[in-house]
């Protein structure tokens, strides 16, 4: 047991930034009474639980086997999945806005002030390390996605300036990143197994970015969709590469299916809200079979591999 404590995965609170979505997208279909109010109760809760599970889990290792800790920290790739705790915050927040107001207002703060110290640090470790293109993947954007988070519920906590702030500070490097990304993919050696499946975050930034720059702008704009049809733009190139994805090994980073898929679901409802353009809510019928179908089959690979002993294993 000691030992499976030891390699509990930092990349498991992927799986709760996979749930929150879900539980979002669940609380969005509600509102629009498209579902029963059920399924978002007994989610969002159940991903409440799991997530303060992980926290105390890892909080243990912390104390137990703090050098492991410290590894993940000075790990070229590990480093960029602890932003996905103060983005875990922050998805969590904004499920609960209209739940339970005081516990989002909370949870936000912390999810906030969270990321923007591992931000700081995520970034200040690229800039004063010197890294191989190889190394670069689409884990990366996870720090970017957070700041753009910040402002779906930031916009009803703080003033609009401080919500932008975030917001121009994700929307600068999600551009910057995908430069480099685009560099490596294209002229280097193919991403790893383990990584392809973090392909599906390039849909995140844009298809957040619209969200948030909703909530900020309050305007269906040239630049509002301008982001929504790159989002789009991102799920169609990811089928075109349907054959990189076939016969995968089972990794944790398959959660990085989910999470961008609610992103691209949530953003449809919101263009159909905005636009009542009919279009739109067909694309979130569609977009929500597959995320479920999704969520299903990683929920399905991870019981598996829980049940053989191999998740909390030595990765390296």
């Amino acid at each position: 047991m000691k030992e499976k404590l030891q390699f509990f995965p930092i990349t498991a609170f992927s799986i709760i930034m996979g749930l929150s979505g879900l539980a979002i997208v669940f609380a969005k279909f509600y509102h629009m009474q498209w579902m029963p109010k059920l399924p978002y109760d007994v989610l969002l809760f159940f991903t409440f639980a799991l997530f303060m599970f992980f926290l105390f889990t890892y909080g243990r290792k912390m104390m137990n086997h703090f050098d492991e800790v410290k590894a993940d920290f000075k790990h070229r790739i590990r480093i960029n999945f602890f932003s996905a705790i103060s983005i875990s915050f922050l998805l969590l927040s904004i499920a609960f806005m209209t739940y339970w107001p005081v516990l989002s207002v909370i949870l936000w703060w912390i999810g906030v002030i969270t990321h923007t110290v591992i931000m700081f640090y995520t970034i200040s470790f690229w800039i004063q390390h010197n890294f191989e293109i190889h190394v670069m993947n689409p884990a990366w954007f996870i720090p970017v996605v957070g700041n753009i988070l910040v402002p779906v519920a930031g916009v009803e906590y703080m003033p609009k300036a401080f919500s932008f702030l975030f917001f121009a500070i994700g929307f600068f490097f999600w551009i910057i990143l995908f430069s480099i990304f685009l560099n490596r993919a294209i002229f280097h050696h193919q991403l790893p197994q383990k990584f392809i499946p973090t392909l599906f975050i390039l849909i995140a930034p844009p298809a957040i970015g619209f969200i948030a720059y909703i909530r900020i702008a309050q305007s269906w704009d040239g630049f509002a969709v301008f982001m929504l049809f790159i989002a789009y733009f991102f799920v169609v190139l990811l089928l075109f590469l349907f054959k990189s994805f076939y016969k995968l090994k089972f990794f944790i980073s398959w959660w990085a299916f989910t999470f961008p898929l609610m992103a691209i679901t949530l953003a449809s409802v919101v263009a159909y809200q905005i636009s009542a353009e009919v279009m739109y809510k067909y694309i979130a019928f569609v977009l929500f079979a597959i995320a479920l179908l999704t969520v299903g089959l990683v929920t399905w690979k991870t019981i598996g591999k829980i049940r053989d002993g191999e998740i909390c294993v030595n990765e390296d």
